[in-house]
């Protein structure tokens, strides 16, 4: 079955950065875009980046521009969140997403807490 799981989350001091994975199984992974949302306390689930399929083109939300870097990996199935210059509104728990036609699948998340 398809399947999505994240790693790398983790407690960071403001200013530093992380580096997250999503390792994806079940599916043929290239020919899928990908996408990293994140979901902080009393918020809704927002989306953070997008990555096309041959990882030619990517999107990013306004409040992450210039600090974050989606990239993929498609030997190795897997789908990359570095986080620079983070903030305490950084703080979230992570999901990657892909979509088969309107059918979304996620992974559990992984935590990240940006405090000093």
């Amino acid at each position: 079955q398809w399947q999505l799981v994240e790693s790398g989350g983790g407690l960071v001091q403001p200013g530093g950065s992380l580096r997250l994975s999503c390792a994806a199984s079940g599916f043929s992974f290239s020919v899928y875009d990908m996408r990293w949302y994140r979901q902080a306390p009393g918020k809704e689930r927002e989306l953070v980046a997008s990555i096309t399929r041959d990882g030619g083109s990517t999107n990013y939300a306004d409040s992450v521009k210039g600090r974050f870097t989606i990239s993929r990996d498609n030997a190795k199935r897997t789908v990359y969140l570095q986080m620079n210059s983070l903030k305490p509104e950084d703080t979230a728990v992570y999901y990657c997403n892909t979509e088969r036609g309107y059918q979304p699948y996620w992974g559990q998340g992984t935590r990240v807490t940006v405090s000093s």
